[in-house]
C-alpha cells in the first residue's frame, strides 16, 4: 500500500487461520480492537466482559477485532491453534481472532500503526500492555483509546453511541 490509509477498512490482515481478512468488510461497523494475550492477569476478567459486550451489541453493529500479542511478559507465547483454542474453549468467545502480531516497535503491524497515529495525549504511541483498546467508528477512524486495565463493561456507553443505541436523550 503506497498511500497512507485513510481508514481501518484499507487493510488486509491475516486471521488465526491464515486467511486474508479485508477490513473493508467491516465499513458501516462500530469496533473494539483489542491486543489479547492468553496468559495476562487481565485476560479472564477482559475476555468474560469482552463477551458480554459483544452478546449485547453484536446485532446492533459492534464488531470485537482480537489480536494475540507476545510482545508484554510472553504472555501470548502458543501457536495461533492454541490460542483459538484457548479462547473458544475456555472463553466460548465468538469474536474473530487475528494472526499473532507485534504492536510496539519496528514490526509493528500496519494496522496497529495506524491505531497508534491518532493524537492520544498522554499515551504516546507505545501500547502499555496487553489488552489495550481502540474504539473505531463506522467510518473506520479510531475515537478513542483506553488502557489496558479499562474495565470493556465501563466503554459500554462509548458503545452505545457509536453504534446507535442510546438516542438523544442520553
Amino acid at each position: 500500500m503506497t498511500d497512507k490509509p485513510k481508514s481501518i477498512h484499507d487493510f488486509t490482515i491475516k486471521d488465526a487461520y491464515g486467511n486474508n481478512v479485508d477490513l473493508g468488510i467491516y465499513k458501516g461497523k462500530v469496533l473494539l480492537v483489542i491486543n489479547v494475550a492468553s496468559k495476562c492477569g487481565l485476560t479472564n476478567s477482559n475476555y468474560d466482559e469482552l463477551n458480554q459486550l459483544y452478546a449485547k451489541y453484536k446485532d446492533e453493529g459492534l464488531e470485537i477485532l482480537a489480536f494475540p500479542c507476545n510482545q508484554f511478559g510472553e504472555e501470548e507465547p502458543g501457536s495461533n491453534e492454541q490460542i483459538l483454542e484457548f479462547v473458544c474453549t475456555r472463553y466460548k468467545s465468538e469474536f474473530p481472532i487475528f494472526d499473532k502480531i507485534e504492536v510496539n516497535g519496528d514490526n509493528a503491524a500496519p494496522v496497529y500503526k495506524f491505531l497508534k497515529s491518532g493524537k492520544w495525549g498522554i499515551f504516546g504511541d507505545d501500547i502499555q500492555w496487553n489488552f489495550a483498546k481502540f474504539l473505531v467508528d463506522k467510518n473506520g477512524q479510531p475515537v478513542e483509546r483506553y488502557y489496558p486495565t479499562t474495565s470493556p463493561l465501563t466503554i459500554e456507553r462509548d458503545v452505545q453511541k457509536l453504534v446507535g443505541a442510546l438516542d438523544a436523550s442520553s
